[in-house]
């Protein structure tokens, strides 16, 4: 079966900045940290800038330095943006929370896993993929809590302290997974609801060579819902993308892809069989998984 829609290293995009970071344009750059990426917007030095996603445990001096390197060394953001609240993305996300005393946004449905009060459901290793979905079982599944900080995303679609920019519900990776769009630029921050590296794969992660992929097999728990925000994505005709895992890609060659993952996302990014194939964990099933 077909994993992944090949991509010309030619059409990855991003600019090295002295910060440390990968410029994608004058107010976005990310990070990676190990297998993950962690975004920042606002443009070098500005006040009132956001951090989108908290990276991997062990991360929070790495995203700490970045920062103080981009915005000033007594620079703390307006406040802090998720994606979905997995594992490699919440690492750092208490700790910088509480030092930054800053709010941090996520979707409703994604609440369960950042106040405390659920844990998610079990990884899917049983798939047959790389080394990274073998050890899936090892990682954690939550929650964290910053409930103390807890907000949800405008009910409007608008995104805080991101003129211009709007959330969309990307949900199939996690039940309130979002990414985040800017129609002017037509750039996109999809999280993990697609990604351009095999990210199942020790080697492609160390070599990250671009693909384009659906959401990390392993820790997808809806993958009807995960093929209709691929779709959504791909309807954007999006100039830019930028996603949790993987580098940043853009122009014609990138949406290309982009719309053949989206077409024939059942055979490109479902698995034959796994737990959560024929067994998917929706909100209508009572949303959250309860601590055990």
């Amino acid at each position: 079966m077909t994993q992944q829609v090949p991509i010309d290293p030619a059409h990855v995009t991003g600019t090295a900045a002295e910060d440390g970071t990968v410029a994608v344009a004058d107010d976005l750059a990310y990070a990676r940290l190990a297998i993950v990426n962690v975004a920042f917007f606002g443009r070098p030095g500005a006040a009132g800038w956001v951090l989108i996603d908290a990276g991997p445990p062990g991360g929070t001096s790495t995203i700490r330095d970045r920062a103080a390197a981009r915005f000033g060394a007594a620079a703390r953001p307006a406040a802090i943006l998720m994606t979905h609240a997995h594992f490699d993305h919440v690492g750092a996300l208490e700790t910088l929370a509480a030092e930054w005393d800053v709010p941090v946004f996520a979707h409703t449905l994604e609440h369960p896993y950042l106040d405390g009060s659920a844990a998610y459901p079990p990884p899917d290793p049983t798939f047959a993929g790389g080394a990274v979905a073998t050890l899936s079982p090892l990682y954690g599944r939550g929650p964290v809590d910053v409930g103390a900080r807890l907000q949800a995303l405008p009910d409007d679609g608008s995104v805080p302290f991101m003129p211009g920019w709007l959330w969309l519900a990307t949900p199939g990776h996690s039940i309130g997974h979002v990414s985040f769009w800017h129609p002017e630029t037509r750039t996109l921050v999809a999280g993990d609801a697609v990604v351009t590296v095999a990210q199942e794969s020790v080697y492609a992660v160390a070599t990250q060579a671009p693909e384009l992929h659906g959401p990390p097999r392993y820790f997808t728990h809806d993958w009807e819902a995960a093929a209709a925000s691929a779709r959504l994505l791909a309807s954007l005709a999006p100039e830019t993308l930028l996603t949790g895992h993987g580098r940043p890609l853009a122009g014609a060659a990138m949406r290309q892809a982009l719309d053949t993952l989206a077409r024939d996302f059942e055979r490109i990014a479902v698995p034959a069989h796994g737990r959560y194939v024929d067994a998917p964990q929706r909100a209508a099933d009572g949303g959250a998984w309860r601590k055990p």
